[in-house]
């Protein structure tokens, strides 16, 4: 059937009237990013409390997302994929400069890195690492870099492999298919206690910047809303059993030059994704 333009600019009209009513009908999903420092399963069950807290807080569905690793949690997180980024500091430290995220807070709990063997190995010092498998969480991983950097002050160069999650750290160890791996201390109080009786430390790092909350800039706005939020997921009942259960002690605003002192690991991560 022939129409005449008149009549193609109402059809067309009412197209993009009803693309609109469409997508004003489908609810925004704010995203929680939290970074791989565990198994998928365990970030979900962690984050719950806090999900359904800011649900409520902010009238909208709040989704609970990861990715397969470090390097592609920052590869996400710097394409604005999260509205709310959950990342140690080297990669928190990045969102700042490079996607212009706002620090909001981090936990009270220090943040170290470790180096587990098994209780009954023979190795004691980085030396007895030599041309033996050592484990990481990922090549951008705070941890691994950490590790990396510990090793290499000590003399040893040998290239580690790269884990998912810090209990498949603790297992490959306790196996013997690795000599050693790099955690989180929060990470490996996170073990079963009968994992964590047959491990020892060979290492424990200096405190470190850990997971930091980082407010992407396009909800600049809902800033106030969010702060309010996570106070009072602090106090509540739920937030307190959050921060017993993982170790995390309560939140606490960022020192100042906390994550300036991230620059040389951020730097190293930023040349990965290059």
């Amino acid at each position: 059937m022939f129409l005449f333009p008149a009549s193609r600019r109402i059809l067309l009209a009412l197209g993009l009237l009803l693309c609109s009513a469409v997508q004003a009908q489908t609810p925004a999903i704010f995203r929680l990013g939290v970074a791989p420092h565990t198994s998928a399963r365990v970030i979900l069950e962690m984050y719950q409390p806090l999900r359904m807290q800011l649900e409520k807080a902010l009238g909208m569905p709040v989704e609970v997302v990861t990715a397969p690793d470090f390097t592609e949690f920052a590869r996400r997180m710097l394409h604005q994929d999260y509205d709310i980024a959950v990342t140690t500091g080297h990669q928190a430290r990045l969102a700042q400069t490079d996607a212009e995220y706002l620090p909001l807070i981090t936990y009270s709990a220090d943040f170290r890195a470790v180096a587990l063997v098994p209780g009954e190995s023979k190795i004691f010092s980085a030396k007895d690492l030599k041309g033996k498998p050592v484990l990481g969480l990922s090549s951008t991983s705070l941890v691994t870099l950490w590790g990396q950097h510990w090793l290499r002050q000590n003399g040893i160069a040998e290239p580690l492999r790269y884990v998912s999650a810090s209990d498949s750290v603790a297992r490959i160890v306790l196996s013997g298919e690795a000599a050693a791996g790099f955690t989180s201390l929060a990470n490996y109080q996170s073990l079963s206690r009968e994992v964590q009786s047959k491990m020892r430390f060979l290492v424990i790092s200096d405190p470190l910047a850990g997971r930091v909350y980082m407010l992407n800039k396009r909800q600049l706005a809902q800033k106030d809303n969010i702060d309010a939020t996570l106070a009072a997921f602090a106090v509540s009942a739920e937030g307190k059993a959050y921060f017993d259960k993982y170790k995390l002690e309560g939140y606490r605003k960022l020192k100042v030059k906390e994550l300036e002192a991230m620059d040389p690991y951020a730097r190293e991560v930023r040349q990965t994704l290059k």
